[in-house]
């Protein structure tokens, strides 16, 4: 889990799907803008509508940011950024690899 002053505040979470760019994977979609701080911040998001229950929501969201802290240093710097589930994917390895994908692409 990533500590947290690195995840997105819920305010920022707003302005993000106002004003931010997509990129998508098969089972994953990051919405993301460039932030003046300098400091990256990323959080996951499992809609409801992919799992009803808050233990598997949770169990998503624990999974996706054990793949990210793998991968953190592959983002650029400065990023404000969220991941948001399009399918319920628990497994690391493919998770990793869609992250790694998605901060290829924005690189």
């Amino acid at each position: 889990m990533l500590p947290k002053k690195n995840r997105v505040s819920t305010k920022e979470v707003d302005k993000i799907f106002r004003e931010g760019k997509s990129f998508s994977s098969p089972s994953l979609s990051f919405r993301c803008l460039k932030n003046d701080d300098g400091k990256t911040k990323i959080s996951f998001i499992a809609p409801k509508n992919i799992v009803k229950l808050a233990v598997k929501r949770n169990l998503l969201r624990r999974r996706g940011y054990s793949a990210l802290s793998k991968n953190i240093h592959l983002s650029p710097l400065a990023l404000t950024g969220v991941f948001i589930f399009k399918k319920y994917q628990d497994n690391i390895p493919i998770l990793e690899d869609e992250i790694k994908n998605i901060f290829n692409k924005i690189n």
